[in-house]
């Protein structure tokens, strides 16, 4: 029985091998840099539909957000406070970052300091970075000296604007920087409600 058999040599082999590993590799570095060519969802809008105040307050749902708590939003990286808590939502846009003609801001989720995510103390009210300890009160100004972290101003906020159905909307393309850090005791900040609150 005469097969007409093949023989492969080592050195065939391992060329065979590298060739077809190298287009492996060619393969999934086209197909991983052609996925940049296009743009993703999440970057064709910036503006990002908060809700009302009943569906901020349905979502967060221990968080004392009427009584002017930070509530965070997942879909657009923001805090959104009540700047008086004894006023809701007033229809109007705010480009400033104050929040008073809307009575609300959206305060961005990145420190100014190195860019981790500051979290709202349920016991004194101020925002506590955990990377650095750079404290904020509830409306993210920075509080000024050493005593409270390194961070060179407060917290950076949207622009907002909540239409006449009382749905606010945060613009996360249009970026206002944070205010100047402010002494505890000056007007500016809000002091805590203990004097250590979640260190």
């Amino acid at each position: 029985m005469g097969r007409n058999r093949t023989v492969i040599t080592r050195r065939a082999l391992l060329r065979r091998s590298l060739g077809a590993g190298i287009a492996v590799w060619l393969l999934e570095v086209t197909a991983g840099s052609i996925g940049f060519l296009w743009p993703s969802g999440a970057a064709a809008s910036p503006r990002v539909r908060v809700g009302t105040i009943d569906d901020i307050v349905a979502a967060g749902t221990a968080i004392p957000f009427r009584d002017g708590f930070p509530a965070y939003v997942q879909a657009a990286r923001a805090f959104v406070v009540l700047v008086d808590p004894a006023r809701g939502f007033v229809p109007g846009s705010d480009a400033t970052g104050t929040g008073e003609g809307v009575n609300v801001i959206a305060l961005s989720q990145v420190c100014p300091h190195l860019g981790c995510r500051p979290n709202p103390c349920l016991e004194d009210w101020w925002m506590h970075c955990p990377c650095h300890q750079s404290r904020y009160d509830r409306l993210g100004v920075k509080v000024d000296g050493e005593r409270y972290g390194p961070a060179p101003r407060g917290m950076d906020r949207f622009a907002v604007e909540v239409d006449e159905m009382g749905v606010l909307t945060v613009d996360t393309s249009r970026i206002v920087l944070g205010p100047l850090p402010v002494a505890l005791g000056q007007p500016g900040v809000i002091p805590p409600r203990v004097p250590h609150g979640c260190a």
